[in-house]
């Protein structure tokens, strides 16, 4: 009988499965267990594919500002030799490539250097994003409109909202108010179903960062000044927004976490799937049982030494078996969430020269779509038949409203509509659909959100229990930064460090910034 410690993780999305590969390669301690409710690896970050044509739920760009995150990306899937035939450097050397050919044909295990394009689709016409007072956007906005939005920026400058509480105060602070109210607001409200002045400021800090309209026009001139040089694909300088090329594995961000979920498994952990935790046994100090129903709807218990949770905080709080603290579990139960619904629409071939972003976002305010992924415009491969397009049209609802509990055919045939609607497609141009829904894809910033901090002060003191990941921290973390919780938790585990709270700094800390703030 094996004398290793027992380590559960819930979870095989990037955070489960990054905890699960660092602790096998870096320890010899503990046998590890990855509990995992669906049947594949990523989570959101996960790869569907639909009769050949293959869907990135959300859009994953892979880039960081973290050097350890990119060396262990490329330690798993290397850059295409001759991607883009540039010299690819990163953190100042030659980036390593793969041994296939230049055709990325002979090997699916590669990573593309793709170019990112995103607009803003808005009264029919497309705007640069982030937004920038260039003559796109005096033509499209026409001279008066312009001027109030300068007028506005200038004000704010001088004049800026204090204290800074809201989502609104953040927007405007770093915009003005005459941007805020053209560009930030109903898009912001149709993604979360709350108004900006009731969603915390936190979600700004969280996405929008350093960026300004200051910065946008600065990197807008930089860019126009540069000369040509090797691609560096760190790209520290640069906010996370204006990021002009990242990698991409040529099947999708699936394809990432399924070669993860490969070595985890060659070290000896066990993965399995249609394992859905029901219970959490243990105490205020500590877990020692998980319990799940797995795919015949058996009852399984797996003893824990140690336990790594990415199940949402609520789920967690609701599966714990022992008396907690009732009102941190009061807060914990009514963490809001926002859900996630993309419509995969396969199209005749659009015509030379349109579509050609990554992703649009949708800012007109009589449709429901709220962004426009082309997948032909991330990687070719994911596309089947090159001479047809291949679109996903993302929505976000609430868990049981109207627009969650469509069904998938009226869901589909209103996609299409609206696509008609706002003049980017025709029906006759559809050849085919599908649908995926993706519950608790984004926590929210509201509701008893404001009181989070008691739900944090209490699980650290759980001293094996380690919260990681985006809704394991009820935290809107891009994969990178959900990557680094998951390393610094494994860190800390074996440096023998009892405290988590470097765990909640990653991403508000300066150094995880994208860009330092003004």
């Amino acid at each position: 009988m094996s004398n290793k410690k027992h380590a559960v993780i819930i979870g095989a999305g990037p955070a489960g499965l990054t905890a699960a590969f660092e602790l096998l390669s870096r320890s010899e301690e503990y046998d590890v267990t990855v509990l995992e409710s669906s049947t594949y690896m990523g989570g959101i970050s996960r790869t569907v594919n639909y009769k050949g044509n293959r869907m990135d739920i959300g859009g994953h760009r892979f880039f960081s500002k973290s050097d350890r995150v990119m060396q262990w990306w490329l330690s798993m899937i290397p850059i295409e030799n001759g991607a883009s035939h540039a010299h690819i450097h990163y953190h100042g050397k030659e980036a390593e490539v793969s041994g296939a050919e230049a055709d990325p044909d002979k090997t699916h295990l590669v990573m593309l250097l793709r170019n990112r394009l995103s607009r803003i689709y808005f009264l029919g016409k497309f705007f640069s994003y982030p937004v920038s007072l260039n003559l796109q956007t005096l033509r499209n906005l026409g001279v008066v409109q312009v001027f109030k939005i300068v007028f506005s920026y200038a004000k704010i400058r001088l004049f800026p909202r204090k204290p800074e509480v809201t989502l609104e105060d953040f927007i405007i602070n770093r915009f003005g108010k005459e941007l805020y109210l053209t560009f930030f607001k109903d898009y912001t409200e149709k993604v979360w179903g709350f108004k900006c002045n009731e969603i915390a400021k936190d979600w700004g800090a969280q996405r929008v960062k350093g960026l300004s309209v200051s910065k946008a026009m600065a990197h807008a001139v930089k860019q126009i000044l540069r000369r040509k040089k090797p691609v560096d694909i760190g790209q520290k300088g640069t906010e996370t927004s204006l990021i002009e090329k990242f990698l991409y594995p040529k099947l999708g961000p699936g394809q990432m976490w399924e070669r993860v979920a490969e070595k985890v498994q060659e070290m000896g952990g066990r993965i399995l799937v249609e394992h859905n935790v029901v219970r959490l046994d243990g105490s205020p100090q500590g877990l020692n049982t998980v319990w799940v129903k797995n795919e015949k709807g058996e009852t399984v218990e797996f003893k824990a030494d140690l336990v790594f949770s990415t199940m949402p905080v609520k789920d967690l709080f609701v599966a714990f078996s022992f008396e907690t603290d009732e009102q941190v579990r009061n807060i914990a139960t009514a963490l809001p969430y926002r859900d996630f619904i993309t419509v995969g629409l396969l199209c005749k071939k659009l015509k030379p020269g349109t579509l050609q972003d990554n992703w649009i976002y949708i800012q007109e305010r009589d449709v429901k779509i709220g962004r426009l992924q082309i997948f032909n415009n991330w990687s070719p491969y994911l596309v089947a038949d090159a001479n047809t397009t291949w679109l996903g049209l993302e929505y976000f609802c609430n868990e049981g409203d109207a627009l969650w509990s469509l069904s998938d055919e009226d869901f589909k045939a209103m996609a299409v509509k609206e696509m008609e609607k706002i003049g980017l497609l025709s029906a006759e141009d559809v050849l085919d659909s599908t649908l995926i829904r993706m519950p608790k894809t984004y926590p929210a910033y509201t509701g008893s959100y404001s009181e989070f901090q008691r739900v944090i002060d209490y699980v650290n003191n759980m001293e094996n229990l380690y919260l990681i990941g985006r809704n394991g921290m009820h935290k809107y973390n891009n994969s990178d930064h959900s990557m680094l919780t998951a390393m610094t938790a494994v860190d800390n585990i074996l440096s023998g460090i009892g405290s988590k709270d470097n765990l909640w700094q990653i991403n508000t800390e300066e150094e995880y910034h994208e860009a330092k703030s003004e």
